[in-house]
């Protein structure tokens, strides 16, 4: 009986799964792969490239901010004025380019620093604010062999596991004084910016100028000289560059960094030619739309004013200034008695 029932048994739990499968065919389970794609991880790529899903979100290094046309001018005149003046720091033949400018959160480019480094934290005096810029191990060992009069031709000695002596940081510094004055040099069509060193530091918790969650633009040059070179990152914050924010955001540049002169010229003389209505405006009355339409010809308005009452003259709803009424030859005339009020010379300003 037991070998009878046995067939049956499966029998039964098979339709019954086949019962329990059509209820359930309305709902949609992910299965481990789906869930990792919609997470954004990937067990096959730890160091993948792009990250997608809500890892990307979560972890995302860079920020979305608005482009700033005139600040890549500037640092493209930053490049070449590097060159002129390392080459002759260095007495070599120096190559800089530009690798590319970027946003990024100020955190994440602290943890991102390859460490050995030497960070310089200098000021903005007209900005008052701080900026950072980087110089790299190999920089700074081409740069100690250079100047010291290392041969060409034999890669820098880098000796790892050691602080930076003194004559390493003197080295550096006196470069990095050149590259912020080149800085000061590229931003003056601009602005008048005086970049001045404040300090040098190896650890990145020691060079905090600004909150870890605080955008900044990161701008990565690279210096050549022949068989060696290195490279040096520039961090300015988004608050350094907020007081000359509308400048950097100019499209074109003319001779004054966007200005175009004939247009101007021809605006302020159209503007100087231009006829405007002005109205003397004696008494002002509020009365009654009943008794304005019950007026008739012949009817007298009483004014309140006398012949040595003040006029206020008008431009549209603007008041321009006061004065008195007369008579000059065969003509009314006003005698202007005060200068313009605030409000028409803010409003001529605004032209």
């Amino acid at each position: 009986m037991a070998e009878e029932n046995e067939p049956k048994s499966e029998d039964w739990n098979a339709a019954e799964g086949e019962g329990g499968g059509d209820g359930m065919s309305s709902e949609r389970i992910l299965n481990q792969d789906e869930i990792d794609s919609l997470l954004g991880f990937d067990l096959s790529d730890d160091d993948g490239g792009e990250r997608t899903g809500i890892r990307a979100i979560i972890n995302s290094a860079l920020v979305s901010y608005e482009r700033l046309p005139m600040l890549e001018i500037v640092f493209d005149r930053l490049v070449r004025l590097m060159t002129t003046s390392l080459r002759n720091f260095t007495s070599d033949n120096v190559e800089v380019s530009l690798d590319n400018i970027s946003s990024i959160r100020f955190g994440d480019y602290l943890n991102s620093i390859p460490l050995p480094a030497i960070l310089s934290v200098f000021r903005a005096e007209e900005l008052n604010n701080y900026g950072l810029l980087t110089v790299d191990s190999n920089l700074i060992y081409s740069i100690v062999d250079v100047l010291l009069g290392g041969r060409r031709g034999t890669a820098a000695m880098r000796i790892e596991g050691r602080p930076y002596t003194t004559i390493e940081r003197v080295l550096v510094q006196r470069m990095v004084e050149v590259v912020l004055s080149d800085a000061r040099e590229a931003f003056e069509p601009l602005t008048p910016v005086t970049f001045t060193l404040d300090r040098l530091e190896t650890n990145p918790r020691f060079a905090a100028i600004a909150r870890p969650a605080n955008a900044a633009i990161l701008v990565k040059l690279r210096i050549d000289m022949e068989d060696r070179g290195g490279r040096i990152e520039l961090l300015l914050p988004y608050a350094t560059l907020e007081p000359i924010r509308k400048m950097l955001l100019q499209q074109f540049m003319g001779e004054k960094f966007g200005r175009d002169n004939i247009w101007e010229s021809h605006l302020a003389t159209e503007l100087w030619t231009t006829t405007m209505d002005v109205s003397a405006v004696l008494d002002e009355q509020q009365v009654p739309l009943k008794q304005v339409l019950e007026l008739k010809v012949g009817d007298t308005i009483m004014l309140n004013a006398t012949p040595d009452s003040l006029i206020e003259l008008r431009a549209g709803q603007i008041p321009l200034t006061r004065g008195r009424m007369g008579r000059r030859n065969s003509h009314i005339a006003v005698r202007v008695e005060a200068p313009l009020t605030p409000s028409a010379r803010q409003a001529v300003q605004r032209f």
